[in-house]
């Protein structure tokens, strides 16, 4: 089992405080690097929201 996996285990039904958490960890790290990667971060945030709140059941997009 991979650690991405065990994480979507731990937040079932709790995909919304994740989502807030990842939107602040990522506000954090723009803040730290003076948003000179955040189209990184943000494509990053987007990528991590869409594993933590899509079934395990379903295939990768």
């Amino acid at each position: 089992m991979s650690v991405m996996d065990k994480l979507k285990q731990m937040l079932k039904g709790h995909e919304d405080q994740a989502g807030k958490g990842v939107d602040k960890a990522g506000d954090f790290v723009d803040d730290k690097t003076q948003g000179k990667y955040s189209s990184q971060v943000d494509t990053a945030q987007d990528k991590l929201k869409d594993q933590f709140g899509r079934d395990q059941d379903q295939p990768p997009r």
